[in-house]
């Protein structure tokens, strides 16, 4: 296991990462614009011409949860220090197993999801998650 230091030097790492204006962008797009309604949706968006964002933001957070997984990070301080990994499968988790299927890849967002299992009262945070990107979805159908 890390020392608490050890975990959180790549935690402030992770953090400076989120920072990068493209990566706020992003981030930004993932949750407040992007709202799939099917598997096939989120397919499309992941493999379409635009996927950028999409990927920066499921590929920065499956990399962070692999950090957690093979125990570079301490899950406790993890979870005490991010909460937005979770909401990226409050956002996609319906989907993933169709999502696995069609793009032939067993293990997609694997250790994302193995971290989120791992999150104490990972339930109720998911549903919390799942509210607040509702909200955020009605926000933007009004604009």
């Amino acid at each position: 296991m890390p020392t608490a230091h050890q975990s959180a030097d790549l935690i402030l790492r992770l953090y400076e990462l989120r920072r990068d204006p493209e990566m706020r962008a992003a981030r930004d797009w993932f949750f407040s614009r992007f709202h799939p309604k099917s598997a096939q949706e989120v397919f499309a968006q992941w493999m379409g011409p635009d996927s950028a964002h999409y990927r920066m933001v499921t590929t920065y957070w499956e990399m962070a949860a692999t950090l957690v997984t093979h125990d570079a990070i301490d899950p406790g301080m993890f979870h005490a220090a991010n909460t937005e990994y979770a909401a990226v499968i409050a956002k996609l988790g319906p989907f993933l197993a169709e999502l696995r299927a069609l793009a032939r890849t067993p293990h997609y967002l694997e250790q994302l999801e193995r971290v989120v299992q791992g999150m104490p009262d990972g339930e109720s945070r998911l549903d919390g998650f799942r509210r607040y990107m509702k909200h955020k979805e009605q926000q933007g159908n009004r604009d």
